[in-house]
C-alpha cells in the first residue's frame, strides 16, 4: 500500500505529475492517493541552466521523470553523460553517489536520482576551475567548454594582485 503523498502549491504554481503540466490558480493543498511521479516547479532544471556536466545528468533525468514516453532517449543519453563524468573526475564521493543515482535510475525512481543529484552541485563547483561550476570538466561525452573571452588590456596596464 502506498502512502498519501501532500503537496501544497502557491498561487501560479505548476507542478509536473506523470508527464501532466498542472498550474493552480490560488494557494491549494494536493494529496496524491495513489503512486505518481511529480516535480515541483523550483526543481525544474531549463534546458539552458543545464552548463555543468552533473546538471546535464540531471536535465536527462527531470526528462524520464516528466516525459515517461521518452524516458528510453533519456535513460540512454543519461547512461552517456554519467561515463563521461565517471571518467573525468576521480572523486570518491562523486563516484559513490552516481553509482547509487545509477541503481535508482535502473528501479524507476528518478525522482530520488534528481534529489541526489541536486546534493551534488556543491560538490561539482569545488571541482570546477572557477569554483562557480560554470566551466565544464572535460569529459570525451559531453562537448567542450566554450573559451573565455576576456577584455584586452591597454597596453602598459598591470597585473594588480
Amino acid at each position: 500500500m502506498s502512502r498519501a503523498m501532500h503537496l501544497s502549491l502557491r498561487a501560479g504554481e505548476r507542478v509536473f505529475i506523470n508527464g501532466a503540466v498542472l498550474r493552480v490558480d490560488r494557494k491549494v493543498s494536493i494529496e496524491l492517493l495513489n503512486e505518481a511521479t511529480f516535480l515541483l516547479e523550483g526543481h525544474v532544471l531549463q534546458a539552458d541552466d543545464a552548463t555543468t556536466p552533473l546538471r546535464q545528468l540531471y536535465f536527462a533525468a527531470q526528462t524520464m521523470l516528466m516525459d515517461p514516453a521518452h524516458a528510453g532517449p533519456a535513460r540512454a543519453l543519461y547512461a552517456s553523460l554519467q561515463d563521461g563524468i565517471l571518467a573525468a573526475t576521480r572523486d570518491p564521493v562523486i563516484h559513490e553517489r552516481l553509482r547509487a543515482a545509477q541503481a535508482l535510475v535502473e528501479a524507476g525512481r528518478p525522482f530520488d536520482v534528481l534529489k541526489l543529484l541536486r546534493a551534488l552541485y556543491p560538490a561539482e563547483a569545488a571541482l570546477m576551475p572557477d569554483g562557480e561550476g560554470g566551466a565544464l570538466l572535460a569529459s570525451p561525452a559531453l562537448p567542450p567548454a566554450p573559451p573565455v573571452r576576456r577584455p584586452k588590456r591597454p597596453a602598459g596596464a598591470r597585473n594588480e594582485v
